[in-house]
C-alpha cells in the first residue's frame, strides 16, 4: 500500500502540533518550535488566507492517520453520505480503522507499526484474520492477536515498550489476553485530534 515516506519531523514542526501522538515529537517541538526550512521562523508572521487554513487542517488530519489524498477523499465521501454532522462522521470513520485502534490500544508503538501488524496478518477481528488496515471496526467487535508464538511475542513486546495506552470508555484492553473490545463507537470529545474538522468540511464542500 502506498504511504507517506517523507520526514515526519518537518510536518510536525510545520503544523506546530504533534499529529502522530509519539512522545519524540513532543520533545522535538520543545526544542524547535519554529517551522522547518530557512524561513521557518518567520512563517507565523505571514498573513494566512482562509483557504490556506482549511488546507492546513486537512493536511494535519490526513497525515495524522497516515492516508494519501485519494484515500482521504474516499473516507470523506462516506462521511458525507452518513446521517449526522459530517465532521464528526469523518473523525469516527478515521478513528475506527483497524490500524488506528490497534495503535490507540498500544499494540503498536506507532501508527505505522500497528498498520504493519495488520498488513502482516497478526491480528484477528471476531476470530477472523484481517489484513486490511482500513477495515472498520464496530460496536461489539473483539480484536485479538493470532494464536501463534511469533504474533504473540511481537505484540507482547510492543505493549511492553509502549505502556502509555490503557484504554478508554469506548474500547477496553485486556493486556493478559492481548484482546481489545470495542464497547461502542467514539464520541467527538473522545477522539484525540487537534484538528478543526469543520474547516476540512468547508474545504471539500467548495
Amino acid at each position: 500500500m502506498a504511504k507517506f515516506t517523507g520526514p515526519r519531523g518537518k510536518l510536525v514542526r510545520r503544523f506546530g502540533v504533534n499529529i502522530y501522538g509519539h512522545p519524540k515529537y513532543d520533545r522535538l517541538l520543545e526544542r524547535r518550535s519554529d517551522g522547518p526550512g530557512q524561513h521557518g521562523a518567520g512563517a507565523a508572521r505571514r498573513k494566512v488566507s482562509e483557504y490556506a487554513r482549511q488546507l492546513v487542517e486537512k493536511q494535519k488530519l490526513r497525515h495524522s492517520y497516515g492516508l494519501l489524498e485519494k484515500q482521504f477523499r474516499r473516507v470523506f465521501r462516506k462521511a458525507l453520505l452518513m446521517r449526522g454532522v459530517t465532521g464528526d462522521n469523518l473523525l469516527v470513520l478515521l478513528e475506527t480503522r483497524l490500524d488506528n485502534i490497534a495503535f490507540r490500544a498500544g499494540l503498536g508503538c506507532t501508527l505505522m507499526q500497528a498498520r504493519q501488524l495488520v498488513n502482516h496478518g497478526h491480528l484477528m477481528v471476531n476470530g477472523q484474520r484481517v489484513d486490511i488496515a482500513s477495515f472498520r471496526v464496530k460496536s461489539g467487535d473483539v480484536i485479538s492477536v493470532r494464536d501463534n508464538a511469533a504474533s504473540q511475542a511481537l505484540v507482547t513486546r510492543y505493549m511492553a515498550e509502549n505502556p502509555r495506552f490503557t484504554g478508554t470508555d469506548w474500547f477496553s484492553i485486556d493486556q493478559k489476553t492481548l484482546m481489545v473490545t470495542v464497547n461502542r463507537l467514539p464520541q467527538r470529545d473522545e477522539i484525540p485530534s487537534a484538528v478543526n474538522e469543520h474547516l476540512v468540511v468547508e474545504l471539500y464542500s467548495k
